[in-house]
């Protein structure tokens, strides 16, 4: 292809995945799914390589291109099949999260994939908003290993059965992913069409081919060496506290790789992050390095190498529990990666953010009414840290996730909440030269009896600044005037306040009265 027509080639693939996702925001029941916009929607070679994704959720797509290939393969694939999967270990993420993955086949070859990934606040777990305090994989919810839910464009029985065992707001929600994925190869196969079938992969090769280029020059910045950090998780839950997060980045002419070596082993608690979820969040620091311009897809990896040790907290075996793995964990391994490269890239790496997805999962669990129970989950967001160029933001989501927030008004109306304050927690950066972007501060009051899950980290270890730059405050999680653990299931009664504050970013370089003194 000239570069013009590669131009246009790459925009068209983008654009397919934009309207995956556009078409599942406006056809989704859930909060969750159609204002905070909690899903993803990606492209896939006939290999389960990546081929283009939308700019939607880090987690979600990082860990999707890490373990499509496996997904996808085996697999008798026909025309008008859906594959859904949410199983940890089998290439999900935590069992919110459902992914449906659909074939494009055209001339009787399969040509690639489509797929999408959203989170549902109501899995089946026992908890309401399906984050519970879990220690094992089959407390939080329904496993979905890969099925078939549709077979050449039909319901399976296994399909009629999970549409049978949802709510109907989940049911709503999974139709709406169905609906985007068979747009998706809809579109797809137009395009294809009009590239012809060797023109279409011959545009996928140059695609990697440039890609790689790209990227390897890119990466080539970062001064040869070895580089190491560590960071401490604040807790799993069950009582283990100080977890430790420990990474070695060399970096060579050839690649980079990433070794957790010495990370603590699985907890107890639900904190343990299967193995594409790392992936996940490593390949999110290495695309933070890259010019804008540099497509997502295989090519833009395939120099980096990750190792973790098995049963480690970042590479958890079954059945551990992973519902705060996917959202905690995975911020503190972006800050640990940051954090060893810094030395190496110090005007690029900035300090730390809020480290945290500040995760609230409520709802109501009414045995005297069925028609009475709700599920709701959210995250808030908070400061990111300072870096070189200028001071952090504030109240925003960082790094693994770039969900918004729940308007007040669709919250309200939909559940039985007020929120009472949401305003911005004012000099919760750290200082420096450049101050951390400052957490915000929401309280929400209940007008029934409700239970309530938090999974909150950087409640005990704040986000680190940089240069001798203050850190950003920790957060803190409250009802009513009592403080709460930053895990923790509680029961609260009509009229209660929970109050979440969430933790500032770090600062960056001297603060001006440091330069004055020194």
């Amino acid at each position: 292809m000239s570069p013009v027509e590669f131009s246009i080639f790459v925009n068209r693939i983008t654009a397919i995945c934009m309207e995956m996702g556009a078409v599942l925001e406006r056809s989704a029941l859930s909060p969750n799914i159609k204002d905070r916009l909690d899903f993803s929607c990606a492209l896939f070679d006939a290999t389960g390589g990546l081929v283009a994704q939308a700019a939607h959720i880090p987690v979600h797509l990082g860990s999707m291109a890490y373990a499509m290939s496996d997904l996808v393969e085996g697999v008798d694939w026909h025309l008008g099949d859906v594959l859904v999967v949410n199983d940890p270990f089998l290439g999900g993420t935590h069992l919110p999260d459902v992914t449906l993955i659909s074939p494009c086949i055209v001339e009787e070859i399969l040509m690639g994939f489509v797929a999408n990934r959203a989170h549902h606040a109501d899995i089946g777990a026992d908890a309401p908003g399906s984050m519970p305090m879990s220690t094992t994989l089959n407390e939080e919810g329904l496993v979905i290993p890969p099925t078939l839910m549709l077979r050449n464009g039909e319901a399976t029985a296994a399909g009629r059965e999970l549409y049978a065992i949802c709510s109907p707001v989940t049911a709503g929600d999974l139709a709406a992913q169905q609906s985007a994925v068979a747009i998706g190869v809809q579109r797809l196969s137009a395009l294809i069409a009009s590239q012809g079938l060797d023109g279409f992969l011959s545009g996928v090769e140059q695609l990697y081919t440039y890609a790689s280029t790209l990227a390897v020059d890119a990466y080539r910045s970062i001064p040869l060496g070895v580089y190491e950090a560590a960071d401490l998780m604040d807790d799993d839950g069950n009582g283990y506290r100080d977890v430790p997060i420990r990474v070695r980045v060399t970096v060579t002419r050839e690649s980079i790789t990433v070794d957790f070596g010495g990370t603590s082993n699985q907890v107890t608690g639900n904190i343990n992050c299967p193995m594409p979820v790392t992936a996940a969040a490593v390949l999110y620091c290495f695309r933070g390095l890259l010019p804008d311009d540099v497509p997502n897809c295989y090519g833009t990896f395939s120099h980096i190498h990750i190792a973790a040790p098995e049963h480690s907290l970042v590479n958890a075996q079954r059945p551990s529990a992973v519902a705060a793995g996917n959202v905690e964990t995975s911020m503190r391994i972006v800050d640990v990666v940051l954090r060893a490269l810094q030395p190496a890239m110090p005007s690029r790496i900035p300090a730390a953010a809020q480290g945290t997805m500040n995760n609230v999962a409520m709802g109501s669990r009414s045995s005297h009414d069925p028609n009475a129970r709700w599920d709701y989950y959210e995250t808030i967001g908070g400061g990111t840290g300072a870096h070189a160029h200028g001071d952090g933001l504030s109240g925003v989501q960082a790094h693994m996730t770039n969900t918004l927030n729940t308007p007040i008004e669709s919250l309200e109306h939909h559940y039985p909440l007020r929120v009472t304050a949401y305003r911005i927690r004012r000099h919760s950066g750290g200082a420096g030269r450049y101050v951390g972007g400052d957490g915000l501060l929401r309280t929400i009051r209940f007008l029934e009896p409700t239970e309530v899950t938090l999974l909150t980290e950087r409640r005990r270890h704040p986000p680190w600044g940089l240069g001798t730059a203050k850190s950003g405050q920790v957060g803190r999680n409250s009802l009513d005037d009592r403080e709460l653990p930053g895990k923790c299931h509680l029961h609260v009664y009509t009229g209660q306040e929970l109050t979440i504050e969430t933790p500032g970013g770090g600062g960056f370089g001297p603060a001006a009265s440091d330069e004055d003194s020194g």
